[in-house]
């Protein structure tokens, strides 16, 4: 049976992480808080923001700024949009 939690961004019972995705306090307030949904859509987020502002994640700068995207993405709260980006159509 899968670990359940009571996810921060939808605010309801879901299938929880397998393991804490950080070390350390952050880590495990999102293992606790967080479920496996809402992270794998704040990865897919992630990987957008990255490539299409073409962040150098070696820079503090842009991890203090994906953490903070991370936070209010996980909260529920509007976060940035990669500007121009268009999806691809689904067929």
């Amino acid at each position: 049976m899968s670990r359940m939690v009571f996810c921060r961004k939808y605010q309801q019972e879901l299938e929880g992480l397998d393991m804490p995705p950080y070390p350390g306090a952050k880590g495990l307030d999102l293992f606790n808080n967080i479920s496996k949904k809402a992270w794998q859509e704040w990865m897919a987020h992630q990987t957008l923001l990255i490539n299409e502002k073409r962040l150098n994640v070696m820079d503090m700068g842009t991890k203090v700024y994906l953490t903070e995207q991370m936070e209010k993405f996980l909260s529920g709260e509007k976060v940035d949009e990669a500007e121009g980006y268009v999806p691809p159509e689904k067929n």
